[in-house]
């Protein structure tokens, strides 16, 4: 559990009701957490009934309200019921965070159509499918949001991710369609793309029994200096679920320390500055003989 101060007030989301997919676990569990924390009823689902138990007691203990409903995001029915449990429980729903998702390592030649269509159906599917049965319910709220857990795999490409970069760059398709189609309706529809993020079930299954390592080797690539943290996605979330986002619409915002843009240093730091105070010091001789004979004329 994260003891990171929050830059937002406790109530900011008094009064809202969020249905979390994958809610129970990992990224999505910090998510609801934080929304719950922050004056949210929470509402999650997953696939496995023991782990939603598990993740609406801990939330419980908090002090936050939590309800859990087993479903699949690709069935439109089981998230039709999440929904409707959201309104049932707490009378309303108004923000819907799009999780839930998969993946795995593979060679674009080893991997068969089966598990691109799985991982294309969780991410991709799943997002639809939870948007569109939570809908009715986000247009009667009014000023709703929805939040897709995007990534920056699409950003270019990233190495043995040919199935999860698919599905997030149509993550971020359905992010900007919606919320062109539903701004009309009181509904924002945003995303936000994680970078490396310590301590998931997605570093562990990227760099199985080599974890420490591996999350030492990523740190060493991000300009900020460091992996991110579950508690740093979930303060995106908080932020544009809240009234601060208010005029924030169709975007997809980036946390991952500039991970994305990182490149090696191909000139080591200390000799462009060396370079770039002979370029500035012959600079102003010039400008200094300029001006010089300027006033001989």
């Amino acid at each position: 559990m994260s003891s990171q101060t929050s830059p937002f007030r406790a109530d900011v989301l008094a009064g809202k009701v969020a249905l979390v997919t994958g809610g129970g676990s990992g990224i999505g569990f910090e998510i609801t957490r934080q929304l719950g924390l922050h004056g949210a009823k929470v509402v999650i689902t997953g696939r496995r009934q023991q782990v939603l138990e598990g993740a609406c007691a801990a939330l419980q203990a908090e002090g936050i309200q939590a309800l859990g409903v087993q479903g699949d995001v690709r069935k439109l029915e089981d998230m039709q019921k999440a929904a409707q449990a959201a309104v049932s429980s707490y009378g309303s729903l108004s923000i819907l965070i799009n999780c839930a998702a998969g993946n795995f390592l593979a060679t674009a030649e080893e991997l068969s159509p089966n598990g691109f269509r799985t991982v294309m159906e969780i991410d991709a599917l799943g997002t639809f499918t939870a948007s569109r049965a939570a809908f009715p319910q986000l247009r009667n709220a009014g000023r709703s949001a929805i939040v897709n857990i995007s990534a920056t795999l699409h950003y270019g490409a990233t190495w043995w991710q040919v199935h999860a970069g698919a599905a997030k760059a149509a993550v971020d398709s359905i992010t900007r369609s919606l919320a062109l189609e539903w701004g009309q309706f009181g509904v924002r529809v945003n995303g936000v793309a994680p970078g490396p993020i310590a301590g998931t079930a997605g570093m562990a299954k990227l760099a199985p029994g080599a974890e420490e390592a591996m999350e030492a080797e990523v740190a060493r690539q991000i300009p900020v200096g460091r992996m991110g943290s579950k508690w740093d996605i979930a303060m995106a979330c908080v932020f544009l679920a809240g009234p601060g986002a208010g005029f924030v619409t169709g975007d997809t915002l980036v946390v991952d320390g500039a991970a994305w843009l990182w490149r090696e240093q191909q000139v080591p730091r200390s000799m462009v500055s060396k370079a770039s105070r002979g370029v500035e010091s012959k600079s102003r001789a010039i400008g200094l003989a300029g001006e010089a004979a300027k006033s001989k004329l």
